[in-house]
């Protein structure tokens, strides 16, 4: 096999990087809901910067899935 051919992602894989994504929206949420109650403005910027640092790691998360898709095996109906 070619070093660069990738293979399916097992079920245990799948399901940490649901868990992940699960995660990093639970973390989004939860700093969105300090910026909202933040008075300061410097502990906003800050917490404003984490919502952005979840958002790439849940977009990192989502492509990994796209990119194995193809790889999945189909579905029988």
């Amino acid at each position: 096999m070619n070093n660069h051919q990738m293979q399916a992602l097992s079920g245990k894989e799948l399901n940490y990087i649901a868990d992940s994504i699960a995660n990093e929206d639970m973390l989004i949420k939860m700093c969105a809901a300090a910026v909202q109650i933040s008075t300061h403005p410097q502990i906003t910027q800050e917490v404003t910067r984490h919502i952005q640092v979840h958002e790439q790691h849940m977009d990192k998360l989502r492509d990994a899935l796209k990119q194995h898709q193809p790889l999945a095996p189909g579905q029988t109906q």
